[in-house]
């Protein structure tokens, strides 16, 4: 009996000894873990009302007024036809370019048919079809295109189309969202986001282009060209134009032509068939802290003024060589590409308020602006063609940078004997036949009156020298 009676007493000890030590070691567990988090955990949930972007009505908005842009360029044989060939006979075999199809983007900006994209995309082209985002295609013809902005504008036969309405890039502030809406890789009706990285920037595309373009970082690849960038009421504030790329695909950066330029340069085209472009008659070139020590400039931004020009909008009004340009009209100038794109909204014949710095004074002009023959005409495009090609006589802008006394500049190639042998838009025909030629009207004059081989001499935009011969 007594050896039941200590195996009951020792078990109840051992189970009064096993409690007071499981309080112990949960008591000291719930400290311990007290000072590891001596904080109240919550579970995270979003409460928060945190204002993000939607562009979801801005995008289902935009993709219908975006079309895909499909051209043509029939494949052709061509010779090399240099000097040795004219003089000593064409050795040279023929050689074959291939039909190729460039695509690209569109945005419609009005109800009945008119597109705006990028030259680029059509130059050249024997062929344009345009596909709406219902699928339906078109054939587009070209109202009329502005390399110099990089503008082209088409039309098709269609009514009661969604278009984009146009904005105001003046107002696009650094860091606002804006849409761009395009055919990347044919893939229609694509839509990337960004946000403006930054305003009136050059990327050098071409010598003689003007460029104050619009940097994002929508992504932007092939095919965008011409596609809309739209900002988040909807409204078309540029259109996409260039990728910074070492590999031609999209890496961070997009640029798109300002639309404030681009509804000036549509608006030309219409009414007069070219681009009415205002100057101011001088030669200029950035402040930057070098030209200012150099100078004596006060100030490290604005436009200087390396020489004006006799008989220049900014003679006539008084500016003088050395004067620092840092405002037209409302707007502070802090380099070339923001005077650029001010300039670009004029006609010949508006007048401009320039502020310049000359010294310690800052100093208001009213200056009258000119076009490129120093008149305030407006001038109308020629229906005077050359073998299918359209020209214009060279500005003298063109001829001090080209460092030429006369010629006359390819507009328009057409698909005529000129394109044929290989010349581009933009080549600038200096003689033909060794015989100067300072006017299209000249030109024509040379052409009539040659029988047999025609030998055309010239210079390209970036200075490169060419020859063509050819026989009527």
């Amino acid at each position: 009996m007594k050896q039941y009676f200590f195996s009951f007493v020792s078990a109840v000890v051992g189970a009064t000894i096993a409690l007071f030590s499981y309080n112990y070691l949960v008591k000291d567990s719930k400290t311990n873990n007290e000072i590891l988090n001596p904080l109240p955990i919550h579970k995270v949930a979003n409460s928060n009302n945190f204002n993000l972007p939607n562009f979801t009505d801005v995008a289902g908005r935009s993709v219908h007024s975006v079309v895909h842009v499909k051209t043509k360029v029939v494949g052709q044989y061509y010779s090399s036809n240099s000097m040795f060939d004219y003089f000593f006979g064409n050795g040279s075999q023929q050689n074959y370019q291939p039909q190729i199809m460039p695509v690209g983007s569109g945005v419609c900006i009005s109800s009945d048919g008119y597109i705006v994209t990028n030259n680029h995309v059509v130059n050249n082209s024997d062929y344009i079809e345009v596909v709406l985002d219902d699928k339906r295609t078109f054939t587009a013809k070209i109202i009329g295109t502005d390399p110099t902005t990089d503008i082209a504008l088409l039309k098709i036969d269609a009514d009661s189309l969604p278009f984009i309405s146009y904005g105001n890039s003046d107002d696009l502030k650094v860091g606002e969202w804006v849409l761009a809406v395009g055919n990347p890789f044919n893939l229609t009706s694509t839509v990337t986001a960004g946000i403006v990285s930054a305003k009136a920037r050059n990327i050098n595309l071409s010598q003689y282009s003007i460029e104050s373009f619009i940097q994002t970082d929508a992504a932007v690849n092939p095919g965008n060209s011409g596609g809309a960038l739209v900002n988040t009421n909807g409204e078309l504030v540029g259109i996409n134009t260039a990728i910074a790329s070492q590999t031609g695909n999209y890496i961070g950066y997009s640029f798109a032509v300002p639309v404030n330029i681009v509804k000036k340069v549509v608006a030309d085209l219409l009414e007069f068939g070219e681009v009415q472009r205002a100057y101011l008659g001088i030669s200029i070139a950035s402040v930057d802290q070098k030209l200012a020590a150099e100078k004596g400039i006060n100030e490290t931004q604005g436009v200087y003024i390396a020489d004006v020009y006799e008989h220049g909008s900014a003679a006539d009004a008084g500016v003088n060589k050395g004067d620092v340009i840092v405002g037209v009209n409302e707007f502070e100038i802090k380099d070339i590409p923001q005077l650029q794109e001010q300039l670009t909204k004029y006609r010949p014949g508006a007048q401009i308020k320039l502020t310049v710095l000359r010294g310690d004074k800052k100093l208001m002009f009213n200056v009258v602006l000119k076009n490129r023959e120093n008149s305030t005409a407006y001038i109308k495009s020629s229906d005077l063609t050359i073998l299918g090609a359209k020209f214009q006589n060279l500005a003298n802008e063109d001829k001090l940078k080209l460092r030429l006394n006369s010629g006359i500049k390819v507009t328009d190639i057409g698909n005529g004997k000129l394109k044929a042998v290989g010349i581009r838009n933009g080549f600038v025909v200096t003689s033909i036949n060794h015989q100067e030629v300072s006017s299209v009207e000249e030109a024509n004059e040379i052409i009539k009156q040659t029988k047999g081989v025609v030998l055309i001499e010239g210079v390209y935009p970036n200075g490169m020298y060419a020859y063509f011969s050819f026989a009527l």
